[in-house]
C-alpha cells in the first residue's frame, strides 16, 4: 500500500507540473501514458524502481534526495523533468530560498547557462506558490565565517600550482568562489557541498570529487549518505558516472575511517 500511494502521490504531482508548464510555455514532462506508449519497461522501472524504491531507501532523506536530483537536472542541463522535481522538493521541505541558492551555486560548477535554462521551471514553481522576492536570498548580505587558516591553505596551494598559467581563474576561484559564494548564508555548508558533489558525479568530473567530498563530509555529510548519493544519482545521471566516482568516494571514506 506505501508503494500505491508513493507512486498516487507522485502521479498527482506529474499532472500539476504538467498543467503548469503547458500554461506558461514550458516545454511538458512526458506523463505515464505517452512513456507506456513508448517503453513499458521504462514506466514499471519508474515506477515500481524509482519512485516506489528508490525515493523511499532510508538512507537519504527525501529532502536530500530532491537536492541531489535537482542539483543532477540543472547541470546536465535537463530541464524537462525539473517542474516536477521542483514541486516535490518544496513539498519535502526545501524552501525557496534553498532553491535559488542552488540555482546559483551550479553556475559556478556546472556553467552559466544551465543554471540560466532552470530560471524559467523554478521561477513558475515560486510562482505557483506565492513565492516572493521577500522569501529568496538577497544578492548582498552577511556572510558565514571563514576559516582563514584553511582557506589561506587552500589559495597558497591553488596559486603554486597554477597562478602563473592562469591567473584570473586563481584570482576569480579565491575572491568570487571560496571568499564570496562558498560564504552565503542562504543555502548550509553540507547542502552545498551536496549540491558540488552531485553536480560533479553527474558530469563526470571525477578529478575535483575529493576534495569536495572531504569538505563535504567536513561540513557533515556521512559516509552512508555519500554512498546513498551516489545511488541516487546512479537514476539520474546513469550508472557510468555513478561508477566511475564510486572508486573516489570509496578511497575517501576509506582514508577518513582510519
Amino acid at each position: 500500500m506505501k508503494v500505491v500511494a508513493v507512486v498516487i502521490a507522485s502521479l498527482t504531482l506529474v499532472t500539476l507540473a504538467q498543467a503548469q508548464t503547458s500554461k506558461q510555455g514550458l516545454k511538458a514532462m512526458p506523463n505515464m501514458e505517452d512513456v507506456r506508449a513508448v517503453a513499458p519497461a521504462l514506466e514499471q522501472y519508474a515506477d515500481g524502481v524509482v519512485l516506489g524504491d528508490l525515493w523511499n531507501r532510508p538512507g537519504l532523506s527525501q529532502r536530500d534526495r530532491s537536492i541531489v536530483t535537482l542539483s543532477a537536472l540543472i547541470a546536465r542541463g535537463q530541464t524537462v523533468e525539473l517542474p516536477y522535481y521542483l514541486a516535490r522538493a518544496l513539498d519535502s521541505g526545501v524552501k525557496p530560498s534553498e532553491i535559488s541558492e542552488l540555482i546559483t551555486h551550479l553556475a559556478f560548477y556546472s556553467g552559466w547557462a544551465n543554471a540560466i535554462s532552470a530560471v524559467p521551471a523554478a521561477r513558475e514553481a515560486f510562482r505557483a506558490r506565492n513565492v516572493g522576492p521577500d522569501q529568496l536570498p538577497a544578492a548582498k548580505g552577511s556572510q558565514l565565517p571563514l576559516d582563514e587558516a584553511a582557506e589561506a591553505q587552500r589559495a597558497s596551494r591553488v596559486g603554486e600550482q597554477f597562478g602563473k598559467t592562469a591567473p584570473g581563474l586563481v584570482k576569480y576561484t579565491t575572491d568570487v568562489l571560496f571568499r564570496d559564494l562558498w560564504l552565503r548564508p542562504g543555502l548550509a555548508p553540507r547542502d552545498r557541498s551536496l549540491v558540488t558533489v552531485s553536480a560533479l558525479v553527474a558530469t563526470g568530473q571525477v578529478a575535483q570529487i575529493t576534495y569536495h567530498l572531504n569538505r563535504a563530509m567536513d561540513n557533515g555529510l556521512s559516509a552512508e549518505q555519500a554512498g546513498e548519493t551516489l545511488t541516487q544519482l546512479a537514476f539520474y545521471a546513469g550508472w557510468p558516472n555513478a561508477f566511475s566516482a564510486l572508486p573516489v568516494v570509496k578511497d575517501v571514506i576509506e582514508k577518513r575511517s582510519k
